[in-house]
């Protein structure tokens, strides 16, 4: 018997969405640095509990849009965000079952290697480096996991 699951796309597009709309609106500067990638944590996210919901075509479309809005290398954030959708996708299972504060740090992981992926393109490119303050997105980002993980569960009935 072939039974379907209901994947949760509406929720999965509608936080896209929103995590968006929070990783381009303007901040002051000192608020700006300490901004986690909401957009990454999202793809982490539903990479963990979802991983058939969006694939990776949704996190490239988001990573592309992501480039639009932010006038970058057109492509740059959607190869990171594919890459980590990937990598949370194919240890998905090792990831869930860890307990909040070990998922935290396999998050700090997995943002530490998109920030890499993205400043390697950005000095492959010839972009100005930014300083050493674009290494604090990753630690906001593990720190705010267990609060982005209770929302984001919400959304949806976990299996």
């Amino acid at each position: 018997m072939n039974v379907r699951v209901r994947e949760p796309r509406g929720a999965l597009l509608l936080s896209a969405f929103i995590a968006l709309i929070f990783q381009v609106v303007p901040l002051p500067g000192w608020l700006s640095i300490v901004r986690p990638a909401f957009l990454v944590i999202v793809v982490i996210y539903w990479s963990i509990a979802a991983p058939r919901a969006g694939g990776l075509i949704v996190p490239f479309a988001c990573g592309l849009a992501l480039d639009v809005f932010r006038g970058a290398v057109l492509g740059e954030h959607a190869l990171a965000l594919t890459l980590v959708a990937f990598l949370t996708m194919r240890f998905h299972l090792l990831i869930r079952n860890k307990p909040l504060f070990e998922q935290a740090l396999i998050v700090f992981a997995v943002l530490t290697l998109y920030e890499f992926v993205i400043w390697c393109i950005d000095g492959w490119s010839g972009h100005t480096l930014n300083s050493g303050l674009r290494w604090l997105h990753p630690v906001t980002g593990g720190l705010l996991w267990p609060i982005f993980y209770g929302v984001l569960s919400r959304t949806h009935r976990p299996r």
